[in-house]
């Protein structure tokens, strides 16, 4: 396993001992009871915990990479939507950012707490000057950009799946405008059927473009990612 908290390389971790159920009471909501007994019944939160890493979203990433290969020592990577870290230590651990091999930028809305190997920004993408202070501090062409970005959702499907269009749609422009030649872009998305505009500027641009869901993707999530490789260049139309 790569990553920033040890251990080896990851297998789907397993269910430890009989699932805790959590009751809504003592002032807690029915679905602040339902959040909290998933958290404890998930295994890759333990395994997050014991292995050091800030989220079980790491795991999405390391499943990603382990079938697409998208992460490479020395690489310039950019993590959207970092926070709280999960992706970024992946990212720092597999180029080596850490010991001075690669570059990592994490951005978010949210603050987070200093990571070895990663230049972190609180910036909200969309701002003008994000773009800017991104390009700054990578220092040269992206190899990869990630984006785990997704805004607040509002429990209405159409409307959260809309509003994580609209962030993957900023990300691919970003994008095209950093990723040196071969480079890749993976961006979530949440199923829902708008994305053919989307997926024919990436296959333009992209001599691969797949849909992918990470095991460590909770079943019953809309979630999914948009995993595209080999960059054309932004010049192709």
């Amino acid at each position: 396993m790569r990553g920033g908290g040890g251990g080896g390389r990851d297998r789907p971790p397993g269910r430890r001992g009989p699932a805790v159920r959590v009751r809504s009471t003592g002032g807690r909501t029915p679905s602040s009871a339902r959040w909290l007994q998933r958290q404890l019944n998930d295994p890759y939160v333990a395994e997050a915990q014991r292995a050091g890493y800030r989220s079980r979203a790491a795991f999405k990433l390391l499943q990603l990479d382990e079938r697409f290969h998208l992460l490479k020592p020395g690489q310039r990577v950019v993590d959207l939507g970092a926070a709280p870290g999960g992706w970024t230590q992946v990212a720092v651990a597999a180029t080596g950012a850490a010991r001075g091999r690669g570059r990592v930028v994490g951005l978010d809305l949210l603050e987070m707490q200093p990571l070895a190997g990663a230049h972190l920004l609180q910036l909200d993408f969309l701002d003008a000057g994000a773009p800017a202070a991104l390009r700054a501090a990578l220092g040269g062409p992206a190899d990869l950009v990630l984006s785990d970005m997704a805004a607040p959702t509002t429990g209405h499907a159409k409307t959260d799946h809309l509003r994580v269009m609209g962030l993957a749609e900023a990300a691919l422009e970003f994008a095209e405008a950093v990723l040196a030649p071969g480079g890749a872009f993976v961006a979530k998305l949440f199923q829902g059927g708008a994305e053919a505009e989307l997926l024919l500027r990436l296959r333009r641009r992209f001599a691969s473009v797949r849909h992918a869901k990470p095991p460590a993707s909770r079943a019953e999530s809309a979630e999914t990612y948009l995993v595209a490789t080999g960059f054309r260049g932004a010049t192709v139309d």
